[in-house]
């Protein structure tokens, strides 16, 4: 399978994406939705524990069926689970891989996932881009991770996203990093550093440090991981002082460290 990302300013555009994806046949559990709270309608009933506390079944359903484009309640056999992350507040996931990311197995706001995160992941979606879902989030914008079958699904998924405004993950990820260098440029300066010849480097020990295998973790526990992504830069300076910011900045969102 090949996983198929986009980033909606509106759940109303995500909502229609999905319906237009059904339509398309690609199945419900291969459609996956994160979204804040605030940008579902009627969801306030669900529960930041969501899953065992009673008269969830019709909030559910409620939700699923919003999300999907069927009539409220229908029984999709979709996994949704709702919790509070920081700087973001109540969020939503549709689909057994948005759950899992947000944090049912505590990859988004904090500690490293477990083995069923390992599982949602190991179709395809990439392991380093959660910093971008929870910056989208913040922002109010809703995250729609398409699971295709094949190329031809994965282009015609594109496509439909595309139609329906989403910006790609890639695009969202360098606005990311547009709206946080000017302050690590100038931190990395103040020491008398190069930060244009370095900033590559710096930027992907940056990264490294919101990896979800890494996050809350420093440099030295993780070096052999780290060896692993970046067997040619690991060791250098320029990475290293990114790995550390960017851990910095991963425990400024999260407020806390594992």
């Amino acid at each position: 399978m090949e996983a198929v990302t986009g980033i909606f300013d509106s759940f109303d555009q995500a909502r229609q994406s999905a319906q237009d994806l059904k339509d398309q046949g690609i199945a419900d559990d291969n459609i996956n939705l994160l979204t804040p709270g605030a940008s579902a309608a009627n969801i306030d009933a669900i529960p930041s524990t969501a899953g065992e506390q009673p008269g969830m079944g019709k909030a559910v359903g409620g939700v699923v069926g919003a999300a999907i484009g069927t009539a409220a309640g229908a029984p999709l056999g979709m996994t949704l689970a709702s919790a509070v992350l920081p700087g973001v507040g109540l969020t939503i996931a549709i689909g057994l891989a948005a759950s899992a990311l947000l944090g049912v197995t505590g990859a988004i706001g904090g500690a490293a996932a477990g083995g069923s995160l390992e599982n949602a992941l190991t179709e395809g979606l990439p392991k380093d881009e959660i910093f971008v879902y929870e910056d989208a989030l913040k922002q109010g914008r809703t995250v729609m991770i398409v699971f295709a079958d094949d190329r031809e699904q994965a282009d015609l998924a594109r496509e439909i996203l595309k139609r329906n405004d989403a910006e790609s993950v890639d695009a969202a990820r360098e606005q990311w990093w547009v709206g946080t260098r000017d302050a690590e440029m100038e931190h990395y300066t103040r020491e008398g550093r190069d930060f244009a010849q370095d900033e590559k480097e710096y930027r992907i020990g940056f990264e490294s440090a919101l990896h979800w295998q890494t996050r809350g973790s420093s440099y030295d526990e993780v070096l052999g991981f780290l060896r692993g992504l970046h067997p040619d830069i690991y060791r250098r300076d320029s990475f290293r002082r990114g790995y550390e910011r960017g851990q910095h900045y991963g425990h400024s969102l999260t407020g806390h460290s594992k």
